[in-house]
């Protein structure tokens, strides 16, 4: 009775969404290298992604809408890993290190 009670709850859903916010947004603000800001931006999307599905799931059996849209976002996400490890290299290559709060400019 209690595997059935958790897996349709849909407040559980909501709030790991929000959970993986929070997490997402305080290490986007806390975190000093590069890789951990694209940590945190990724959590940040999987909470996205997360909140899409559990209200498609759960208010519109019917459509296939949310899943579609975090689709999409899983594919910006994959494309903004790319761009931001090959900034991360190039900002490695011209400073020594990716610390992010110590780079003011890159010039070419």
């Amino acid at each position: 009775m209690t595997g059935n009670l958790l897996y349709n709850n849909l407040q559980l859903y909501l709030f790991i969404a929000l959970f993986l916010l929070g997490c997402g947004l305080l290490g986007v603000i806390y975190r000093r290298t590069l890789i951990g800001m694209l940590i945190s931006m990724e959590l940040i999307m999987n909470g996205a992604g997360l909140n899409l599905v559990a209200l498609n799931s759960f208010s519109a059996q019917g459509n296939a809408y949310g899943i579609a849209f975090t689709l999409f976002i899983m594919g910006i996400a994959a494309a903004e890993a790319a761009i931001a490890l090959g900034i991360i290299i190039a900002v490695f290559r011209r400073f020594g290190h990716i610390e992010g709060g110590e780079i003011k400019e890159m010039k070419g």
